[in-house]
């Protein structure tokens, strides 16, 4: 596989014509593709594969609560100050911790570990330290394991980012979204640059490893000027990686989004106008798009890993860690094994009931056919990488005892050709690229091996662009 350059282009008019509602495929396939029929036996059995095979782990843990509502955000928590509901959600958390590693060889090492949200940070210290130590008491932690936490910039102090040092985790990210006064009090999140400014120095003053931060556009009363002192002020910050995020206005799924004015909102031409001086900002000062939404330094190991054809793409997002088994728990998490996805229920009654009967919490799930496992590996080659070779798929499925990858995918032929034709993607007879105009359209590339796409309502997904 060569090595492809690292840059992005923009063209305005066929971000227009390509903008539609999407998957973000994390997944392959999508969430969405979860049901409720589901024989939790199958998730057993996977679980049994991954000890005979000792695949590596990456664990989730999802802490839902926040104690105001961020207007954009579309994660599942539970708004609400009434801080004696974290102690016995943390012990059903335990509780659920401890049935899925009770199936788990304890051989196999950690190599991720990611805490989200929510409001991680909702935690108290005495309850984080709990949540770690139940995590170390079933799980073996890799020394060289990545292990991240979400935190909102609004409820730390300088005692609490040196406190998550101390117990081990390597990695955090803060969302900034805007740094725009107008904007934050439109969207519900007021943080003062300066607080933002005293969390990143205590951040580098602890010695974290790398740290990201969020960002969204197309948010109420954003400008192309305002959103251009936000991205200087994010670079002044000097993060590791950025992640510019397109808000999804959605209050038909997220009822929240209804206090955002949708007269307030930019129009599609300023957003594009926000994304293609973001894109020029960030990589002027070196950072390099990886991919979607995230930008990382030259030294990054994101960046390193995509240049040598070894990104990886999971739940938690942009990793460069091999495949690996990702158990989720708590409510709403999702757990990813190699042919078997499972969503824990969402609603606290629903799991904490589970969990007293002895049962896992799944609400819903998903096994993975062959045609789905061989399109998952497609789309995130292509999602990581940019550029895909075809004798890689047949080698590693055995496509070409029987029909070669051309004949596998002859319904999908035209529809890259059509891509071709707009200068999205260069076709070879042994590979597929992604061209620097295509990086931006990602998702409409991959969305071309996604099987489901045809039947899913594409209102529960956000716009490409």
């Amino acid at each position: 596989m060569k090595l492809l350059p690292q840059t992005v282009q923009f063209d305005s008019e066929l971000l227009q014509k390509y903008d539609r509602p999407l998957p973000r495929y994390t997944s392959y396939p999508p969430a969405t593709e979860l049901k409720p029929e589901f024989d939790e036996l199958d998730f057993r059995t996977a679980i049994a594969v991954g000890n005979h095979k000792q695949t590596p782990i990456s664990l989730y843990c999802h802490i839902p609560f926040c104690e105001t509502a961020c207007y954009f955000c579309g994660c599942n928590t539970i708004i609400t100050q009434r801080r004696e509901l974290a102690d016995p959600y943390l012990n059903y958390l335990a509780r659920n911790i401890e049935q899925v590693a009770s199936l788990i060889d304890g051989q196999r090492k950690v190599h991720q570990l990611h805490w989200g949200g929510g409001t991680p940070n909702y935690l108290n210290l005495s309850q984080i330290e709990f949540l770690w130590n139940t995590l170390n008491r079933y799980f073996s932690l890799d020394p060289a394991a990545e292990v991240s936490i979400e935190i909102n910039p609004r409820y730390v102090d300088k005692n609490y980012i040196f406190f998550l040092k101390s117990l081990g985790f390597n990695r955090i990210s803060f969302g900034i979204q805007d740094f725009n006064p107008e904007v934050q009090a439109a969207v519900n999140r007021i943080q003062p640059e300066s607080m933002l400014f005293d969390v990143m120095s205590w951040i580098r003053e602890a010695g974290f490893e790398s740290v990201n931060v969020d960002l969204i556009y197309g948010l109420p009363y954003q400008t192309l000027y305002t959103f251009k002192e936000t991205v200087q002020k994010t670079i002044e910050l000097n993060p590791d990686r950025i992640a510019v995020f397109n808000f999804a206005y959605v209050p038909w799924i997220k009822p929240i989004q209804k206090k955002i004015s949708q007269e307030a909102l930019p129009p599609a031409s300023e957003k594009l106008k926000i994304l293609q001086m973001t894109i020029a900002e960030l990589t002027e000062k070196d950072y390099v798009f990886i991919g979607m939404d995230h930008f990382a330094k030259p030294n990054d190991e994101l960046t390193i890993a995509q240049r040598a054809g070894k990104l990886h793409r999971n739940f938690q997002g942009y990793t460069t860690k091999p495949e690996s088994d990702l158990f989720g728990f708590g409510i709403t998490s999702i757990s990813m094994l190699h042919d078997v996805y499972i969503q824990n229920h969402k609603r606290l009654k629903e799991f904490y009931g589970a969990i007293d009967e002895g049962r896992l919490p799944i609400e819903k799930g998903v096994t993975l056919t062959q045609d789905d496992i061989i399109r998952r590996t497609i789309i995130m080659e292509l999602m990581c990488q940019f550029q895909l070779a075809q004798q890689d798929i047949e080698e590693k499925y055995h496509l070409g005892f029987d029909i070669d990858f051309d004949d596998y995918f002859w319904r999908e032929i035209p529809k890259l050709k059509t891509l071709e034709a707009d200068g999205l993607v260069k076709l070879y007879s042994d590979g597929i690229e992604i061209t620097p105009i295509g990086r931006l359209l990602i998702r409409n590339i991959a969305s071309v091996f996604d099987a489901y796409l045809g039947e899913r309502k594409t209102g529960t997904f956000s716009k490409s662009i």
